[in-house]
């Protein structure tokens, strides 16, 4: 898709990037009976518009902020075989805009981010019932993991 512009956030974007959030909260809500009743905030983002060790991103077109993702350096559990690796997340992009590589474009200058920073993992979190971003992500070469697994409601 011409035009499109992949660039650091900054404060101007933040209403957008709080509407982005809500819409996000509001997409998963129903994949997850955990997350609270509003109001409900994932993400500091004033702070990590301007934090040196994390990337957020946005894609642009035309002035309009159409998608938006970051990644923050994590340190692996000790026992695997690297110590750091780049987490992605906030991974959103507006309805009209899916399927036109939007998503591709960001997670790819995250990637790059990544390793100008020795990182060579990149890893995410995706509800196991989310199947469109399931397919977007095993597009651009992720593989299912792990699976987290939770039982609510025990009785001693």
């Amino acid at each position: 898709m011409e035009g499109i512009r992949i660039r650091r956030a900054t404060t101007a974007d933040l209403w957008t990037l709080l509407i982005f959030e809500q819409e996000l909260i509001k997409a998963e809500r129903p994949m997850d009976p955990t997350i609270r009743k509003p109001p409900v905030r994932y993400y500091e983002l004033e702070e990590m518009t301007s934090d040196p060790n994390l990337a957020l991103l946005v894609a642009d077109i035309d002035g309009q902020v159409v998608a938006c993702g970051y990644a923050r350096a994590k340190k692996a559990r000790a026992y695997l075989d690297h110590e750091y690796y780049a987490y992605l997340g906030f991974m959103y992009t507006i309805p009209e805009y899916r399927g036109k590589g939007i998503n591709r474009m960001i997670i790819a200058s995250l990637r790059e981010w990544a390793l100008a920073r020795g990182l060579k993992e990149l890893r995410l979190t995706v509800y196991d019932t989310n199947d469109p971003a399931i397919r977007a992500y095993e597009k651009v070469g992720f593989k299912k993991h792990i699976i987290e697994m939770r039982l609510e409601d025990f009785k001693p």
